[in-house]
C-alpha cells in the first residue's frame, strides 16, 4: 500500500490544508456572492481545524478528566469555539448583505453588481 510510510497525523494535516485551499480557491474563483460566503465558511472551518490539530500536540487527555496523561490546553479550544460563533455571526451578516445587494441590483454575480454600481454612479 502507498500510504504505509505516511502517518495518520500527517494525513490529518494534509486534509486540513486541502480544505483550506478549497475555501481559498472558492473565494477567488466564485463569481456569485453566495458562493463566496460558502467558501468563507469552508475557510473558517479549515482554520479552526488547523488550530485544533496544532493544540492537540500539547497533551493527550481532556482537561476535565483526571488521568495520568498530560491534559490538552483548553485555552485554544475555547478560542476556537469563539471563532466558530463569530464565523456564524459573520455568515448571517454577509447573507443579509447579499440579500440587500440582490434586492438593489437584481443579481448576485459580482461582475454584474460592479457594472450596475458603475452605471448608477455615472
Amino acid at each position: 500500500m502507498i500510504l504505509t510510510d505516511i502517518s495518520l497525523d500527517t494525513v490529518r494535516w494534509y486534509l486540513a490544508g486541502a480544505v483550506f485551499l478549497v475555501g481559498l480557491a472558492g473565494i477567488f474563483l466564485n463569481r456569485r456572492a453566495v458562493g463566496k460566503v460558502i467558501s468563507l465558511n469552508i475557510l473558517n472551518s479549515a482554520v479552526v481545524t488547523l488550530f485544533i490539530l496544532y493544540g492537540s500536540y500539547a497533551g493527550d487527555t481532556a482537561p476535565i478528566l483526571r488521568g495520568t496523561g498530560v491534559p490538552v490546553d483548553p485555552l485554544l479550544q475555547a478560542l476556537m469555539l469563539t471563532a466558530i460563533v463569530v464565523g456564524v455571526c459573520v455568515t448571517a451578516l454577509l447573507l443579509v448583505l447579499v440579500q440587500r445587494i440582490y434586492d438593489a441590483t437584481g443579481s448576485t454575480d459580482v461582475d454584474e453588481i460592479e457594472r450596475t454600481l458603475d452605471r448608477d454612479e455615472h
